[in-house]
């Protein structure tokens, strides 16, 4: 049979999707001036909705209603984004679906490794991690890491966070969100800057590779381009190595595990890892000097903390390690141009221990935003907790930097 592609300019939806997610109402094109009784002006995707129904490639129903909140499954979201990008599709037999999904692996938005190609599995509502992965790939965002796909959707603004960070990735997708999502693809596509949520992208940024710092620190973790080269990466975010988060002392004795190590924000009460150190009114930092017990960490607002989340995995000799359940860690290179002002009057101006009542009662450092220099690499440090021939340390990242 002689194959004819068409441009798709709207969605008519089969009886087997009607049935399956619409309910009993039957889908019609609406005008993108029609008013659905169910979406009124104040709704939050009120705008998105009516361009996709201007456009075509979603629609409303005899009945006045959009169903804002019903669920969208794979094949359904597909089809939405082939028709809004106008990829040519070719008649072919079988499911209503199949020539969407044939334009979508033409065009790279699926790949067979995301989830199988059959029925059983284009007809589950679809997820907002799957929903990530085609929508960062309309773009043109391109990764071999199965969890980086909500990063380069949350950092470029297509995708949003439900809530302060919250990715919820296997939430299911409602019509709403499918349709913000894809104006938001094709405003990308036309040159446009979009809005980012940075708790999102953070959150994402730790789901990806276990930190956030890259997010919400960016400023301070710089280096040179001709240090990534030599690297072989080709962004800054590349060289934390996340392969090297677990320890294990040389004669497999003791392993300490960094779930995430989380970088906060002390100048922005809405936070999302704020209650990780809460109450910050009782938290301390410390400037080596143990008489001194009154540097509090509620007065550094201009400051980040580094959290590092996580633990002793196990300790078969305590003798010859730390019992401390907290990871032993370092970081270097936000060093101190007035050692005086730091040592003697109490000056935040280089990284520093954070505590609260003892000093290794918390796994976590102060460093300012504004103050310190670097004298040396910038490097991130997990290490055994012990001395001597039996001391190891792995490395998680390490800059040049731009001392």
């Amino acid at each position: 049979m002689k194959k004819h592609f068409t441009k798709i300019t709207g969605i008519a939806l089969a009886a087997a999707l009607t049935l399956g997610l619409m309910g009993s109402a039957t889908p019609n094109a609406q005008a993108a001036t029609t008013q659905f009784s169910d979406v009124k002006s104040t709704h939050w995707a009120a705008s998105a909705i009516n361009k996709g129904v201007s456009k075509g490639y979603i629609e409303g129903y005899t009945n006045g209603t959009f169903k804002p909140d019903a669920n969208v499954t794979r094949a359904e979201f597909v089809k939405m984004v082939v028709s809004a990008m106008n990829l040519e599709t070719a008649t072919t037999k079988g499911k209503w679906y199949v020539q969407y999904v044939n334009a979508a692996s033409k065009a790279g938005l699926y790949a067979p490794a995301d989830f199988s190609n059959n029925e059983a599995a284009w007809t589950k509502v679809m997820t907002r991690e799957e929903m990530s992965r085609v929508a960062a790939r309309a773009i043109g965002e391109t990764t071999k890491e199965n969890d980086k796909w909500m990063y380069l959707a949350t950092k470029t603004g297509l995708i949003h966070g439900l809530g302060k960070g919250d990715l919820a990735p296997k939430g299911l997708t409602t019509r709403a969100q499918a349709v913000v999502l894809i104006e938001r693809i094709l405003s990308k596509n036309s040159g446009a800057n979009l809005d980012v949520d940075k708790y999102a992208v953070g959150s994402a940024e730790i789901a990806w590779h276990g930190t956030n710092i890259f997010t919400v620190m960016p400023e301070m973790w710089v280096t040179p381009e001709s240090d990534l080269r030599q690297s072989g990466k080709t962004s800054v975010e590349e060289m934390w190595n996340e392969k090297l988060m677990t320890i294990t002392s040389k004669d497999g004795l003791y392993q300490g595990k960094l779930d995430a190590l989380i970088a906060i924000d002390l100048a922005d009460p809405n936070d999302p890892n704020l209650g990780l150190i809460k109450p910050i009114d009782t938290l301390k930092w410390f400037n080596q000097r143990p008489s001194i017990t009154n540097l509090m960490v509620k007065d550094q607002k201009n400051s980040y903390v580094l959290y590092f989340k996580g633990g002793t995995v196990f300790n078969k000799d305590t003798k010859k390690y730390n019992s401390n359940r907290l990871l032993q860690f370092q970081v270097d290179g936000f060093d101190s141009p007035d050692r005086n002002a730091f040592f003697n009057k109490g000056k935040l101006n280089r990284a520093a221990r954070v505590y609260r009542s003892s000093l290794e009662d918390m796994p976590a450092l102060i460093i300012p935003k504004a103050g310190s220099i670097q004298q040396n690499d910038l490097v991130i440090r997990l290490q055994t907790p012990t001395s001597g021939s039996l001391y190891s340390e792995n490395i998680l990242l390490r800059l040049v930097g731009v001392k």
